[in-house]
């Protein structure tokens, strides 16, 4: 059973930055940080490969980062210039296969516990 803990999260003005961080214990092959604000649905926002090809959603893509460090078995999202709407409850997920939809909940079986990201105007 792979288990997955996120760190980093925190409060910020908008216009601000903050770097979270996903500690994968056991194989992984994609990986993707997904969010969920109060009242809607959780969606994924960020996916890498183990060849680091990357996959972002419209709404983050050139502000947000996702890299990963597979010898230490991390993945990190480096959030610039956040905005209020993207407040929200943010998950590592990891799945143990290359993926069709890689920012598609359905895709991943393992999640981490989440971490609070709060942007205040």
């Amino acid at each position: 059973q792979v288990q997955l803990v996120e760190s980093g999260g925190g409060s910020v003005q908008a216009g601000g930055s903050l770097r979270l961080s996903c500690a994968v214990s056991g194989y992984s092959y994609t990986r993707a940080w997904f969010r969920q604000a109060p009242g809607k649905e959780r969606e994924g926002i960020a996916s890498i490969y183990p060849s680091g090809s990357t996959v972002y959603d419209d709404s983050v893509r050139g502000r947000f980062t996702i890299s990963q460090d597979r010898a230490k078995n991390m993945v990190y999202l480096q959030m610039n210039g956040l905005k209020v709407e993207d407040t929200a409850m943010y998950y590592c997920a990891v799945s143990l296969a290359s993926l069709p939809h890689p920012l598609a909940e359905r895709s991943y079986a393992s999640w981490g516990q989440g971490t609070q990201v709060t942007v205040s105007s």
